[in-house]
């Protein structure tokens, strides 16, 4: 294997992009820990697996549709391009997703039987987005589902298996999870967002309404720094109103990266080349701002 096809196959794999599946349980474990001074570890253990494992199925399986509209004709990191077997792709995928779910399952039986119908449901939103006959993504509609994946739908499970009190538990957490999820969940999308503004003419080529194809690149660059500021708001209203302690204010250490995204896209939102990285940027963001999140709360609870 060359030194190109190891990067391409680096990119294929799009690691970073993993702290999406696992930081609404870091963070759900960091703030049940603050409440309940406990966490079960094994279902902590379990849920990050299965969470890893089904983003690792959705991650395949919209490469697998994407290839179905040719959208991705010149993805060369694209798994597909890459393995050249979109049958044994697809055993991959929906074996990751089997055995994901089986883990969920299981904690389920054991917690709450809330917890699979929640992730399910996460499941279907991820399918919504690429898969036939829904495509959502190509109506424009990806960032909606994504912020409502990973926010109340993956907070509330997440919540609901690291509380140690969750058999007691007749009601989903939903405000918790608003509270707790809305700026993360906002971060994540944002990533979903940044990873448009280098293939809008891809993406009008083949049909696909993305919001940036909707928006155009100028317009969807000078709303990013009013997302960012929303989400810096809405964890200090968090803050202020009791819900988090103090020290969660450590969200600030995303800062820099959110300088660093808005900085880009003042000076480069049309050049696809120079762009073309916004989101891992973005991703950069999204996990520190968590990270701060998690030290906060941890701190608090221990002191």
């Amino acid at each position: 294997m060359n030194k190109d096809k190891k990067t391409l196959w680096q990119e294929a794999i799009k690691w970073p992009l993993y702290s999406v599946a696992v930081m609404p349980i870091l963070i759900s474990a960091a703030y049940s820990l603050f409440i309940n001074d406990k966490i079960i570890i094994s279902y902590f253990i379990g849920f990050i697996i299965a969470s890893i494992l089904i983003l690792f199925w959705e991650n395949l399986t919209n490469d697998l549709f994407d290839s179905e509209t040719g959208i991705d004709e010149f993805k060369f990191h694209s798994v597909v391009n890459l393995v050249k077997n979109k049958k044994l792709i697809s055993i991959i995928a929906h074996s990751s997703l089997i055995i994901g779910l089986f883990i969920i399952f299981v904690i389920s039986l054991s917690v709450n039987i809330k917890i699979i119908v929640l992730i399910i449901t996460c499941c279907f939103l991820g399918y919504l987005y690429q898969g036939p006959p829904f495509r959502l993504g190509y109506q424009g509609l990806g960032e909606p589902l994504c912020w409502t994946a990973f926010g109340p739908f993956a907070f509330s499970a997440s919540l609901l298996a690291l509380n140690p009190l969750s058999n007691n538990l007749s009601k989903i957490p939903w405000r918790e999870s608003f509270l707790l999820g809305t700026g993360p969940a906002l971060a994540i999308t944002m990533v979903l967002f940044c990873s448009h503004f280098h293939q809008i003419k891809e993406d009008q080529k083949h049909g696909k309404i993305s919001p940036l194809v909707f928006l155009g690149p100028k317009l969807a660059s000078q709303l990013i720094p009013w997302i960012i500021i929303f989400i810096y708001l809405f964890q200090l209203y968090t803050i202020f109103i009791g819900f988090l302690p103090p020290l969660c204010l450590l969200y600030l250490l995303s800062f820099n990266n959110a300088f660093k995204i808005t900085r880009l896209l003042r000076k480069s939102y049309n050049d696809p080349k120079a762009i073309k990285n916004l989101k891992f940027i973005a991703i950069k963001f999204h996990t520190i701002n968590g990270i701060g999140l998690i030290c906060g709360l941890l701190i608090s609870w221990l002191y």
